[in-house]
């Protein structure tokens, strides 16, 4: 009688045990807040609900607004397979890997038909290459145009910025802005509102979705939008952990790239429709709303190319031959 329980036992733990590793659950952080209507966090759970909906043993939980990791944190996180999935700014890595500031190079993006050309280019190849060789793989390519706000005065050509202390997205903006006569306070798009709230900002540049998301138009008095002459756009992938990818069989890889297309595809239509949403958040708040024109572009492009653009093609490995590369595609 003994023994027979003892197997009954043996046979009711194993079947638990199948069970629970059955289904094998994936994290994805992200610094974006959740159920705001952000694209980013959107893209993230469209990619969770297709995987579940898949029926592949495979299970995504999503942490926004840096819950489990802070923004910072997560290249290393996902590089040294701790992290399953992020939403993540790639030029936010480039501390570590230099080659991604060419991911956020001023005017090196004109508009999102140009980012979508761009993402079927040498460059990007390049770009992921480098990715993958670092320890992740992205999933689904996201580009994010973005502007500038002030709590002084509109900014508009490169003297406007002359001794306002701005945050940068990174080094090839904050090499640019520094030439231009700015001081510079580095930090992630989630900590400006507070920065400028306290006075430790009197500027910014962030993307057009994280201006509405992070309500920045409770801080300053203008914003100059992409407009027709986009200074700025920063690639802002869905990446994963290059072990914990390889490790799942194929079917669930399957189930994931299927679902980051569906991702990639709802992000271009809804990137495009957010510069409109940013102008009327902020008009509605009594913000003042401007661009810049062709000649103002111009300018700052002779201070990027004297400053950004000569340090990435003279320090960054390979760095000339990057640029070069996203050049050519027109």
């Amino acid at each position: 009688m003994k023994k027979r329980l003892l197997m009954t036992l043996l046979a009711t733990l194993a079947v638990g045990s199948t069970a629970v590793t059955a289904q094998t659950v994936l994290r994805a952080s992200h610094q974006f807040p959740g159920g705001q209507g952000d694209p980013r966090d959107e893209m993230v759970q469209i990619i969770a609900r297709e995987v579940k909906d898949a029926d592949v043993g495979l299970e995504i939980q999503v942490f926004p607004s840096s819950s489990l990791y802070k923004a910072n944190e997560q290249w290393g996180a996902i590089t040294r397979g701790q992290l399953d999935m992020s939403a993540f700014p790639l030029d936010y890595a480039s501390g570590r890997v230099p080659q991604f500031s060419a991911t956020l190079m001023p005017g090196l993006v004109r508009n999102y038909d140009h980012a979508e050309r761009l993402n079927k280019s040498d460059f990007m190849k390049d770009i992921k290459d480098i990715v993958e060789d670092k320890g992740a793989v992205v999933i689904a390519d996201a580009w994010l145009a973005g502007g500038f706000a002030s709590k002084e005065h509109c900014i508009t050509s490169p003297d406007t910025i002359e001794g306002q202390v701005i945050r940068a997205a990174g080094p090839a903006f904050e090499q640019m802005l520094a030439e231009a006569g700015a001081s510079i306070s580095s930090m992630p798009s989630s900590e400006i509102y507070t920065a400028m709230q306290t006075g430790v900002l009197d500027a910014t540049n962030t993307s057009n979705d994280s201006f509405v998301s992070y309500r920045l138009y409770e801080q300053v008095k203008c914003l100059t939008a992409p407009g027709d002459n986009a200074l700025w756009f920063m690639y802002e992938p869905v990446i994963m952990s290059k072990k914990v990818f390889d490790g799942l069989n194929d079917e669930q890889r399957d189930a994931i790239l299927d679902a980051a297309k569906k991702a990639e595809e709802y992000f271009i239509g809804e990137s495009r429709k957010g510069e409109q949403r940013m102008a009327d958040k902020f008009e509605e708040a009594g913000v003042e709303v401007t661009s810049m024109s062709e000649e103002d572009f111009d300018a700052w492009m002779e201070v990027a190319k004297n400053s950004s653009y000569k340090n990435f093609a003279e320090k960054v490995k390979g760095g000339e031959e990057l640029l070069d590369k996203a050049l050519a595609v027109d």
